[in-house]
């Protein structure tokens, strides 16, 4: 196996040349090539596609992101193990790679040449997820509020009341979620399941983005196509056809208003710690923020881009 896992704790920012300058670094020592590379996403994460060789390489775009990824390279190697349709790390590369203060991991590349993932696809997914037996390496506790909060920590773009507000839902939240009564066992989840966490992939979708898994209530896992449906005025009947391939429609119980609320949280401060650096995303940040804060629960959001 190579050891790849070389440490340079001098930090740079994550715009655009500090992505390019900490991507050629793990290139480098991983002996890959960056020529040509492409930028595919930057939200939590700086998502790369190599242009020389069917490879993708993520760099953790803030603290809250970094301290998940040795869970992620767990989690990643356990669904391997049980045969999930899922992202393959690497393998003999000994992971994860750091350089100039930032932790990277490196997958193999899905070709999105497949039939385009469905909702059903997602149901099906999260059910046999949800019925694999636990990793041998636990998984934490479902905490969804400490990344939050720390998010919210970590920024200095929030104007006092901002601060405030969210600061308070977090608290309101909290205190809701402990009086929850779930109708499902927990168990291991996903904890981020949406479409588009599914790669169209040659022989069928796989599922990607393990930085949410934990250990909590499966009710979770099948929140946010519902409040996709809500907020993102998504096509078609997707709440419906993955609540059938389920075989439990989550909008039934009546915990489900407590963790749309979390959801919508969740999509509105995911991308505070990156918006200096990537700030093309704030118009639809502000918007999610105004209307949220507002109680607008007919407004329309879209993706962050």
């Amino acid at each position: 196996m190579i050891n790849l896992h070389i440490k340079d704790h001098t930090p740079i920012p994550l715009n655009r040349d500090g992505l390019d300058v900490v991507l050629h670094a793990i290139c480098g020592r991983s002996g890959l090539n960056p020529s040509g590379a492409r930028l595919i996403k930057f939200t939590n994460n700086a998502v790369f596609e190599l242009a020389q060789e069917p490879i993708v390489v993520r760099i953790a775009g803030s603290q809250t992101v970094r301290d998940r990824v040795p869970k992620i390279i767990a989690v990643a190697k356990w669904l391997t193990t049980h045969g999930m349709p899922s992202v393959q790390l690497l393998p003999n590369v000994k992971q994860p790679i750091e350089a100039h203060g930032h932790l990277a991991t490196i997958w193999h590349s899905v070709p999105a040449t497949g039939i385009a993932a469905t909702a059903s696809d997602l149901g099906r997914i999260l059910r046999r997820f949800h019925s694999l037996p636990p990793p041998a390496t636990p998984l934490p506790r479902w905490r969804p509020l400490r990344p939050i909060r720390q998010r919210i920590a970590e920024t200095d773009i929030l104007p006092k009341s901002d601060r405030l507000f969210l600061e308070s839902k977090c608290d309101e939240l909290e205190g809701a979620i402990v009086d929850l009564r779930y109708s499902i066992p927990p168990g291991p989840i996903h904890g981020d399941s949406f479409i588009g966490n599914l790669i169209p992939g040659p022989t069928g979708p796989v599922i990607c983005d393990f930085d949410s898994a934990a250990y909590g209530p499966r009710e979770w896992d099948l929140t946010p196509t519902a409040v996709g449906k809500l907020r993102f005025a998504y096509a078609g009947n997707v709440h419906e056809e993955l609540a059938e391939a389920y075989g439990t429609d989550v909008t039934d119980w009546p915990g489900f208003p407590v963790l749309r609320q979390l959801r919508e949280l969740q999509l509105v401060t995911s991308v505070l710690p990156v918006l200096h650096d990537n700030p093309s995303l704030t118009p639809q940040w502000r918007h999610r923020l105004t209307t949220f804060k507002s109680g607008d629960v007919e407004a329309v959001w879209t993706p962050y881009r």
